[in-house]
């Protein structure tokens, strides 16, 4: 489809108008609202969740609404921009705040739920907010029902419709009908779907002559319609517009209607359906919408668009949260070409890692690392020239300052700092614009594996912040003895699992060469046996190999178990430079290698010039940049020969 205007191609698939809000879900399944404790965060209201489902599933989105200028509206901005959603559309309201949903899952049939909503940003959104440039990029809008209940939104939408339609595009309804967000119920009903009102009815009637495509469940239907029955429902929208039709029916799922609206309602468009446990209605439909609009503005099939709008759906249902949960489209079409075992897909690891593969925070190519998070070696050091161990959190507050003075912002940069003297590091990592750290867990020097937090990992790392990564280091050889293997390898599923759960990445670090000889097929043997138990870790850390064959073993292993794998860190174990730029060349034949995580090399000087007092802090600051800075070029180097 081309823009009737201008002639050109529009620069966007869709755009989404109405609500935008921070949902807060109750992380306790089975309790009241009254009596949770903990919530999750994330994005959510009916377009906000549809712009995320359909970025998510390739295609391009906006979202033009309006934001608190504070942080739950700086939250919605950035996880949306995340999300590859254009915010072209999207405006600070510098005198609203961001809607709040707040809901618990009591159980498979009750899912309380309460909006704040009172004089919020997307509420405020106005005509002047409607721009004709702007709608005109795009193929489709969609409105949805919430934002006709008020004269301000219910303008801006109309006018919305209005200029799609002069562009020559498609104009989308959600029904989206929340009985209380039209003043029919008490706060206490958020969870409430229907409630008959002729005043409802008789504007969304004047609503539907302008539309395209019609999508809502069978109580929606009632309501935009005024009809208590579905049948003349139906026709009675029929009879108004000559859109597709698409009726939601839950765990059954849709129905598509073109045309006449037969006598027997099972003989319209009907997709495949998915057969699940129901986890949280909340946000199915949205889920839904999305994978219908995939297939609808991708040129598909009306049963392949409800067959995808069933998948998502059953995706939503099956999870706890609303956008966080939407599909990606390789995930759709894992699940479309095998299925799942599990009726809950949740519980599917598969499908989980998928999710989680493709729906990372942020893209990180490639990765230069500062790692600083040795405690032993530099508790040692201290002990030999008599510093007061205290002073070793000074200095990797240093090296992060020597980090970032190498780093100036770019991409592609990170580092490692530890919990237990780095927690002033971690500060001042926080005031400089890096792309990753990494927080060992590790006991140093256990083997077998042991955290230095205890064994319930789990405990600790909620508190993280959610862009750390975990790091775990074992010393772990395939030639091991059976029961120390068992033991290590129970540690590291038991760590991958409590990732996952916690929503933290997970690095872990696999030295072998410690405690047995080193073939070129001794590493890949390592990452066979932990990928057979189910641990697919986002980053390797691996020590260097002897040859290019033992890389490419490594590399076949990963491709095999893990395509989503961000790819290996290249260890430096306190070698010298010149052996390091050695290490880096021998990567250059392997892809999966995307960077470097060294440490000794770059501090060990400074930090013993420091403690001893022969260094100044700019002093060791400076040694440490050098350092690191000329580990950087040789790195780059290595990837630009390549490149040519």
């Amino acid at each position: 489809m081309t823009n009737a205007r201008a002639g050109t191609a529009p620069a966007l698939d869709v755009i989404t108008i109405g609500r935008a809000s921070v949902d807060l879900y109750g992380q306790q399944i089975g309790s009241r609202l009254e009596d949770v404790t903990s919530f999750a965060k994330s994005v959510g209201g009916c377009p906000a969740n549809i712009a995320i489902g359909t970025a998510r599933l390739g295609l391009r989105s906006a979202l033009l609404t309006r934001v608190g200028d504070e942080p739950f509206g700086r939250f919605l901005r950035e996880q949306l921009a995340r999300e590859g959603v254009n915010l072209d559309g999207l405006k600070t309201d510098p005198e609203r705040l961001t809607a709040l949903a707040i809901l618990s899952v009591e159980s498979d049939a009750s899912f309380p739920l309460l909006f704040y909503r009172e004089n919020c940003a997307d509420m405020a959104l106005a005509e002047a907010d409607i721009e004709e440039a702007f709608i005109a990029r795009a193929r489709a809008v969609v409105v949805t029902g919430t934002h006709f209940a008020r004269p301000g939104p219910e303008a801006a939408q109309r006018k919305a419709m209005r200029l799609m339609r002069q562009a020559g595009g498609k104009v989308v309804l959600d029904i989206d009908y929340r009985p209380n967000l039209w003043g029919l119920a008490g706060h206490d009903a958020g969870d409430k779907r229907y409630i008959a009102s002729a005043a409802v009815s008789e504007r969304m009637k004047t609503v539907l002559p302008g539309c395209d495509l019609i999508v809502g469940t069978e109580e929606e239907v009632l309501i935009a319609s005024g009809e208590s029955e579905l049948v003349a429902a139906l026709e009675t929208i029929r009879a108004l517009t000559p859109a597709t039709i698409v009726l939601k029916r839950g765990p059954m799922g849709c129905i598509v209607y073109e045309g006449a609206i037969p006598r027997d309602l099972e003989d319209g468009i009907v997709g495949r359906g998915f057969p699940i446990e129901v986890y949280n209605v909340l946000g199915a439909g949205d889920a839904f919408m999305s994978g219908f609009l995939r297939g609808w503005l991708g040129g598909e099939s009306l049963r392949t668009a409800a067959t995808w709008a069933n998948a998502c759906g059953a995706f939503a249902v099956s999870r706890l949260l609303c956008s966080p949960e939407s599909p990606t489209f390789a995930e759709l079409n894992y699940f479309l070409k095998h299925g799942s075992r599990h009726r809950a897909l949740r519980k599917d690891e598969d499908i989980n890692h998928i999710h989680w593969a493709t729906t990372r925070r942020r893209q990180i190519p490639s990765l230069m690392a500062f790692a600083c998070d040795h405690r032993s070696q530099l508790e040692e050091l201290a002990d030999r020239l008599g510093a007061d161990p205290a002073r070793i959190g000074t200095f990797k507050r240093l090296a992060v300052k020597a980090a970032a003075r190498v780093a100036k912002g770019r991409p592609g940069y990170g580092m490692l700092l530890d919990e237990k003297h780095g927690r002033e590091a971690m500060v001042e990592f926080a005031r400089h614009s890096f792309c990753w750290l990494g927080r060992p867990v590790e006991e140093p020097g256990s083997r077998p594996l042991r955290f230095e937090a205890g064994r319930d990992i789990g405990s600790a790392l909620p508190e993280w912040p959610v862009d750390h990564c975990i790091k775990a280091l074992c010393l772990y050889h395939p030639d091991d003895p059976a029961e120390l293997k068992r033991e290590q390898q129970d540690t590291l599923r038991g760590l991958f699992e409590a990732s996952r759960r916690v929503g933290r990445e997970v690095l872990i670090e696999i030295i072998a060469g410690r405690n047995g000889p080193l073939g070129t097929d001794t590493v890949a043997r390592a990452l066979e046996e932990l990928y057979a138990l189910g641990i697919r870790p986002d980053w390797w850390k691996l020590e260097p190999q002897a040859s290019p064959a033992a890389w490419a073993a490594i590399e076949q292993v990963i491709a095999r178990h893990d395509p989503w794998c961000r790819g290996v860190l290249l260890l430096g174990l306190d070698a010298p430079a010149e052996d390091l730029e050695a290490s880096f060349a021998a990567t250059a034949g392997a892809p999966i290698v995307k960077g470097f995580a060294v440490g000794r090399t770059i501090f060990m000087s400074a930090a013993e010039g420091w403690l001893s007092g022969r260094l100044d802090d700019e002093a060791a600051i400076a040694d440490m940049a050098a350092r690191f800075e000329a580990l950087t070029g040789l790195w780059l180097a290595t990837r630009d020969r390549k490149a040519a």
